[in-house]
């Protein structure tokens, strides 16, 4: 694998989990939003990666281990959680139905928060990576001179 190879994952990497870290962030923004344009409460959504095509048995996974198409992370999708929401009892509410319960999103903001510290941890683990790229490429430079 070469130096540049290296930082292309890298950079998959970072680039997938800064969408992943905007995603958790369009989640806790709206943990309290009853009412969306679509008219329900928000749902929480989540970051699908992949590093290969789906649909591959294990067997031939185990066969295009080194397959060189294998290496960068993509972002496959962004899902919505198909959790029910949380009822909520406010009759006070504009949203409120006709027994004063209103539709919240099912939103765990401490879930949420962990999930942002998670990928906090990769996008570091993936700048290491980067940083350690470019200090091995620098000293074959030196070495080579």
């Amino acid at each position: 694998m070469s130096f540049l190879e290296g930082l292309k994952i890298s950079a998959s990497g970072l680039s997938a989990e800064r969408i992943r870290m905007n995603v958790i962030s369009s989640n806790i923004a709206n943990a309290n939003t009853s009412r969306t344009e679509e008219g329900g409460p928000y749902k929480r959504k989540d970051v699908l990666f992949t590093a290969r095509n789906s649909g591959l048995s294990f067997d031939n996974l185990m066969r295009l281990a080194f397959d060189p198409n294998l290496k960068e992370v993509k972002v496959d999708g962004i899902t919505e959680d198909r959790r029910a929401p949380r009822l909520v009892f406010n009759p006070n509410h504009p949203d409120a139905n006709e027994n004063g319960y209103v539709s919240m999103p099912n939103i765990s903001i401490m879930e949420e928060m962990v999930n942002m510290i998670t990928s906090n941890r990769a996008f570091e683990s993936n700048t290491q990576a980067i940083n350690a790229t470019k200090s091995m490429a620098t000293t074959a430079i030196s070495i080579g001179k």
